[in-house]
């Protein structure tokens, strides 16, 4: 499982350093991918298996499903990071995610995602209030 918020940075080439607490999961492999809210997912190899076949039971009738398929997939990535647990990001996430040099990389379950620090701090400072006013989260969500 990922958790917590970890604050890499981007180098000259494009790559970041994974956080420790995840490298242990990717390390065979990930796939990165176009999130909501103009993030990058990180998805250990398993886990996008496992997302894929769930999108692949959408109805091919359904343009909707077509179309987030599309955009989904086209900007998928498989990598494997490095010795020194680098990755590559390419240069379309990069561009879609507005990534700068700071990052931030937090934990969501059953991915990690990438987002630029800045981004992630003005969504963070969006969301807390509600966060904190919900009366049963779980509710909302299931």
């Amino acid at each position: 499982m990922f958790l917590g918020t970890h604050s890499p940075r981007l180098d000259e080439k494009g790559r970041i350093i994974l956080p420790a607490k995840f490298r242990e999961e990717l390390a065979g492999g990930l796939v990165l991918t176009r999130g909501q809210e103009r993030c990058i997912y990180v998805f250990s190899e398993q886990e996008f298996a496992r997302v894929h076949e769930q999108i692949r039971e959408a109805p091919i009738s359904n343009k909707q499903a077509r179309d987030y398929i599309r955009v989904f997939l086209s900007g998928a990535s498989d990598e494997v990071p490095d010795k020194q647990g680098r990755v590559t990001i390419p240069p379309a996430l990069r561009e879609y995610a507005g990534l700068g040099r700071e990052l931030a990389v937090i934990g969501a379950g059953t991915r990690a995602e990438i987002w630029d620090a800045q981004a992630w701090n003005t969504y963070l400072a969006e969301k807390e209030t509600s966060f904190a006013e919900t009366d049963n989260p779980i509710a909302g969500i299931l």
